[in-house]
């Protein structure tokens, strides 16, 4: 019999989460978004890439920007690499192409197609 008194555990796999490609470039003057190039999100890192550091500061900016906690951002693929797949909880891919292509039109960069 289950115990009423402990709260029902929410299951994850109810919760909306997407998975976005990222083309990213450590040490860039400061963190900002590029642009899209082909499907991959490119964006310019502050951080160099040494010891993680630039992979932690790709998911608190993410995180920042699209205005989610920053542990709802984590790197899913491509630790040692410059493409990056990064998971994203808490939101659908539709709702994160819209957030970015609002912040790249207010940047002056053109929306994606």
């Amino acid at each position: 019999m289950a115990d009423l008194k402990k709260p029902a555990s929410r299951d994850s796999a109810q919760q909306p989460h997407c998975l976005l490609t990222i083309k990213a470039v450590p040490n860039a003057p400061k963190s900002a978004l590029v642009g899209w190039l082909g499907d991959a999100l490119k964006v310019r890192l502050k951080s160099p890439p040494v010891d993680g550091k630039a992979n932690a500061e790709l998911c608190r900016f993410l995180a920042e920007i699209l205005h989610l906690p920053r542990g709802a951002v984590t790197l899913a693929t491509g630790a040692a690499a410059r493409e990056k797949r990064v998971r994203i909880a808490g939101i659908s891919l539709e709702q994160v192409g819209e957030k970015i292509a609002a912040l790249l039109i207010a940047n002056g960069q053109p929306a994606p197609p």
